[in-house]
C-alpha cells in the first residue's frame, strides 16, 4: 500500500488505454449474450420476445442498484487508495459487499411480490403474462449473483486491475451462452424451458462471476484486505457510498422509469419489441464507451485524491476522444445496415417496417449521448454524482417523454423515435456548461503535479 498506484503515476493516453481495453472487451461479450439471450427468445416465439423486453425496466432497476451503489465504493475507495489510507480503504470494501447482500434481499421480495402484476399492467395477453412473470421471477429471487458480482467487480477496478474484471465477465457471459440453447429450447434431453430457461441462463451466468470475481479479490487484489471476522456495518462509511451512489442510483434508474413511460406511450407490441430490440443492439455501442468510463472513474477518483489537475484533465480529454470515434462508429452501422441488424430478432415485415426509420433515426443522438456519458462519469469520480443525476434526469424525463407524447399526437408512431435525439442533444449541452462550472471551483485550483494541460487542450 506504500507503493505507488500506477493511477498516479503511468502516462495518462497510456494508463487510460491499457485499463480501457480489457473493460471494453468485457461490455462487448456482456453486449453480446445480452443480445444473443433475446436472439434465442425471438426465435422461440414473438411474444417471448415482447415479455422479455417488457422486463427490461425491471432488470435495468436491478442493475442501477447495484452499479449505483459500486460506483460510490469505486470512487470512495479509490480516493482513499489516492491519498494512501489504506485501513479505510479495506472498510469501503467490505461495507460495499455488505450493501450488495442487501439490496439483493430487497429485490427478491418484490420480484416474488409483484412479477404477476407488472405484466398486467402493460399487455391483456395471458401467455405474454405467464411467460414475463416467469423470467422476472427467476431474475429477481436468485439476484444476489448480480448484486455481489457487480460490486466485487468494483473492488477490482478500484485498484486498477481491470484484466482480472474482464476475466470475470467472460466467465459469465460464457455460461449464460451456453446455458441458453440447452434450456430455452431443451437440448441433449434437457427439458424445453422457453423464456424461464433463458432467466435461469442468466441468473447462472451471474452467480458463476460473482465466484470468479470474489476469489479474484481473495487472491489477486493484494492493495484491498477483505477481513469479515470481526466486521462491524460502518454507517459513516454506507453514508459516503451513498452519498455519491444514490444520485447514481436514480440516475440510472430513470432509464427503467423512462422505458416503462415509452412503452405505455408506445402502446403497440409491435414498437415495444422495436424498442427492445433497439436497447439490444445499442449495447454493442455504448457498452465499448461504458468500458472506457469504468476505467475513467478510478483514474480520476484516485487523482483527485492526490491533487493532480493536470491527469484528470488529459484522462477526460483522452476518453471523449475514444468515445466519440466509438460513438460515430455505431451510427454509421445503424444508418448502413439496419435490416440486417433486425434479421437477427426474426423479424417479420411489421417489425422490420417500424425498426428500420427507428434504428437510423435514434442512432443520430449517439455521438451526443457519449458526450453525457463521459462528462457524468466524471463529475461521479469528483464526488459530484448530484449533477450526473441532473443531467440524467433532463435527458430520460423532462425531454424524452414529453417529447415522445407530442410527437405521437402531432404526427404519429414512427415520430416518437426523434425525441431520443432531442433529449441527447440537450443533454450534451448541459453536461458541457456544468463541466466548466465544476473545472472552476473543483479541479483548478488542485494544482498541476504531471502532464499539466489546460481545460481547452
Amino acid at each position: 500500500m506504500q507503493q505507488e498506484n500506477k493511477m498516479g503515476t503511468m502516462p495518462v493516453n497510456k494508463l487510460l488505454v491499457t485499463m480501457s481495453l480489457p473493460m471494453m472487451a468485457s461490455m462487448l461479450v456482456q453486449a453480446l449474450y445480452n443480445v444473443v439471450d433475446s436472439i434465442f427468445v425471438a426465435h422461440y416465439s414473438e411474444q417471448a420476445l415482447t415479455a422479455v423486453s417488457l422486463c427490461f425496466p425491471v432488470q435495468t432497476l436491478m442493475i442501477a442498484f447495484a452499479a449505483g451503489t459500486g460506483v460510490g465504493i469505486n470512487s470512495i475507495l479509490s480516493r482513499r487508495l489516492g491519498e494512501k489510507e489504506a485501513e479505510k480503504a479495506n472498510q469501503t470494501a467490505v461495507n460495499g459487499l455488505l450493501l450488495g447482500v442487501l439490496s439483493s434481499l430487497l429485490f427478491a421480495v418484490l420480484g416474488f411480490c409483484f412479477s404477476d402484476r407488472f405484466f398486467s399492467f402493460f399487455t391483456a395477453d395471458a401467455e405474454t403474462v405467464r411467460m414475463g412473470r416467469d423470467y422476472m421471477f427467476i431474475c429477481t429471487v436468485f439476484s444476489q449473483g448480480l448484486f455481489l458480482q457487480v460490486v466485487a467487480e468494483k473492488l477490482l477496478l478500484s485498484t486498477g486491475r481491470t484484466l482480472l474484471n474482464m476475466c470475470t465477465q467472460i466467465v459469465g457471459a460464457l455460461v449464460n451462452l451456453l446455458l441458453d440453447p440447452l434450456l430455452i429450447f431443451g437440448m441433449f434431453g434437457l427439458p424445453a424451458l422457453g423464456v424461464a430457461g433463458a432467466a435461469i441462463a442468466t441468473v447462472a451466468g451471474q452467480w458463476s462471476a460473482m465466484i470468479a470475481a470474489l476469489l479474484l479479490n481473495h487472491f489477486k487484489n493484494r492493495e484491498l484486505a477483505l477481513r469479515f471476522r470481526g466486521f462491524r456495518p460502518s454507517l459513516r462509511i454506507i453514508g459516503q457510498i451513498y452519498k455519491i451512489g444514490i444520485p447514481s442510483i436514480i440516475m440510472q434508474s430513470i432509464i427503467s422509469i423512462m422505458t416503462v413511460g415509452m412503452n405505455k406511450i408506445l402502446a403497440d407490441d409491435t414498437a415495444i419489441s422495436v424498442f427492445g430490440v433497439y436497447y439490444k443492439l445499442h449495447s454493442f455501442v455504448f457498452m465499448p464507451v461504458f468500458g472506457v468510463t469504468n476505467a475513467l472513474v478510478p483514474i480520476v477518483a484516485y487523482n483527485f485524491g492526490a491533487k493532480d489537475s493536470g491527469r484528470i484533465i488529459k484522462t477526460l480529454r483522452t476518453a471523449m476522444c475514444i468515445s466519440a470515434g466509438i460513438m460515430a462508429i455505431g451510427t454509421a452501422v445503424f444508418l448502413a445496415i439496419p435490416r440486417p441488424l433486425l434479421r437477427l430478432f426474426n423479424a417479420g415485415d411489421e417489425l422490420m417496417g417500424i425498426g428500420v426509420p427507428a434504428l437510423r433515426i435514434i442512432s443520430i443522438g449517439f455521438v451526443f449521448s457519449g458526450i453525457s456519458i463521459i462528462f457524468s462519469s466524471c463529475f461521479q469520480a469528483l464526488g459530484k454524482a448530484f449533477l450526473s443525476m441532473l443531467v440524467s434526469i433532463t435527458r430520460q424525463l423532462v425531454i424524452i417523454l414529453p417529447a415522445a407524447f407530442l410527437l405521437k399526437k402531432l404526427f404519429g408512431l414512427h415520430a416518437v423515435w426523434y425525441s431520443m435525439i432531442l433529449s441527447e442533444v440537450t443533454g450534451a449541452a448541459l453536461c458541457i456548461l456544468l463541466y466548466l462550472r465544476v473545472y472552476r471551483k473543483a479541479i483548478k485550483p488542485l494544482g498541476q503535479k504531471k502532464e499539466g494541460v489546460s481545460p481547452s487542450g
